[in-house]
């Protein structure tokens, strides 16, 4: 691959981790948030989302194909990458290495959602009631649960992460100041959005979840 390809390779790579796979994420996360205000709330939010216009055609373009190529050339990028943490164990070589870990990790928990959720719910042409139990029976099994919170915190920190490296990438951030104050902005946001995603966790896993459903 010469050197002027896997420039570009990169620069998109990049680009597309945050826009729109990244935007994504959050999206998918703060819908799964509203299950804190019950499954009611919950509902509403994900038959909003599935009465949107060429639904189908939205996800191929804006989500799958993006994602598709971002983990692939991600995983050529984890594979191919050098890391210098036992020998230069600074700050910024942890973060490259936990970038290339959580992004494989992140590509096995994804895998495994989108099964279990989404290819079902087009399967067997689930409601959103039917969705909403079935999150809850996924995520009352501790192990699940556990296996969840584990890939939601890796989803969020690859992101996090991501940005400050698509703001060097792209030349935004050049300066080390620039770079100090983009490190302490990707870490609120890495603290921030977790707790999003962890709060929606516990929400679906709490046993009177499935009591507040019954009562509709």
């Amino acid at each position: 691959m010469s050197n002027h390809s896997s420039f570009f390779n990169r620069r998109l790579h990049s680009l597309l981790g945050v826009i729109p796979v990244g935007f994504f994420l959050v999206e998918h996360l703060l819908t799964n948030y509203f299950a804190t205000r019950g499954p009611a709330v919950f509902q509403e939010k994900v038959e909003w989302i599935w009465h949107l216009p060429f639904l189908l055609a939205l996800e191929t373009v804006f989500i799958y194909l993006p994602l598709l190529y971002h983990a692939l050339y991600g995983l050529h990028i984890a594979f191919q990458a050098k890391n210098n943490v036992v020998n230069h164990g600074t700050f910024r070589n942890y973060m490259f290495m936990l970038q290339r870990v959580t992004g494989i990790i992140t590509l096995i928990f994804v895998g495994w959602h989108v099964w279990e959720t989404r290819v079902q719910v087009a399967l067997h042409d689930l409601t959103s009631r039917e969705l909403t139990v079935m999150m809850h029976q996924i995520l009352s099994n501790d192990v699940n649960f556990a296996l969840y919170l584990i890939g939601v915190v890796a989803a969020v920190f690859h992101f996090s992460n991501g940005i400050w490296s698509f703001l060097v990438s792209w030349g935004i951030t050049v300066g080390p100041r620039a770079q100090y104050v983009s490190t302490w902005v990707c870490m609120a946001l890495f603290v921030v959005v977790s707790y999003i995603g962890i709060s929606a966790l516990f929400a679906f896993h709490n046993p009177e979840f499935l009591n507040q459903l019954a009562q509709r």
